[in-house]
């Protein structure tokens, strides 16, 4: 799939219901401001296709296809759209799938940025029970209220069917929820992290709370 210049938030994620799974908050509240979003993931097999599609639909975002993550898919990604901020999986996550669209996204940067200027921000989200590889909390100390979006970020998850949405991923995702909303002072948050482009940590996060 071509790759259109959009600005805005683009996430890169390795499967079908991460974005909905870590970000679809933060999407779905950008999203609804006029921000474009477009979720990148690959989608080689039909069924998650499909969900894939009917997710971002859910929270506003443009879903954006892919072959594979390679660095020369993900090159490719970032200098056609040109987003102005990037969300990807933590490199040190539990999955070895995230760690390698972190890494390959990682890898793909530099070379971006040097030729573009984009993007400008880049963020890490949570994990599996918000443990590292190593059984570690992670360190996510950006946060956004999701509150508003909640309802719209389950609905977009729920629709990933072939998932084990209702006994597993939902209520980890309401605990994570409402951990870092604990965290923020709201009801439900989402949490990441700052990633550095070229040495430089984001100086105009997206509405976000540090703490």
């Amino acid at each position: 799939m071509v790759a259109t210049p959009t600005g805005g938030i683009l996430t890169v994620m390795a499967h079908p219901d991460d974005a909905e799974l870590w970000a679809g908050g933060t999407l779905a509240v950008h999203a609804a401001t006029g921000v474009p979003v477009t979720i990148a993931v690959p989608g080689l097999n039909p069924t998650r296709r499909r969900e894939a599609v009917a997710g971002a639909r859910i929270l506003g975002a443009t879903p954006h296809l892919l072959d594979g993550i390679t660095v020369d898919t993900v090159r490719d990604l970032l200098i056609g759209m040109q987003p102005d901020v990037v969300i990807t999986h933590n490199p040190d996550d539990i999955h070895p799938d995230h760690q390698h669209a972190a890494q390959t996204l990682l890898t793909a940067l530099p070379d971006v940025v040097i030729s573009t200027g984009r993007p400008h921000a880049v963020y890490t989200c949570d994990s599996y029970h918000n443990l590292d590889r190593r059984g570690h909390p992670l360190y996510l100390p950006t946060l956004i209220d999701i509150t508003p979006a909640w309802r719209t970020k389950i609905t977009a998850l729920a629709v990933h069917q072939s998932q084990p949405i209702t006994e597993h991923f939902g209520p980890m995702a309401e605990t994570l929820a409402r951990l870092h909303g604990g965290r923020a002072g709201v009801r439900y948050a989402e949490a990441f992290a700052p990633v550095p482009v070229l040495g430089r940590l984001p100086t105009t996060p997206l509405a976000l709370t540090e703490h």
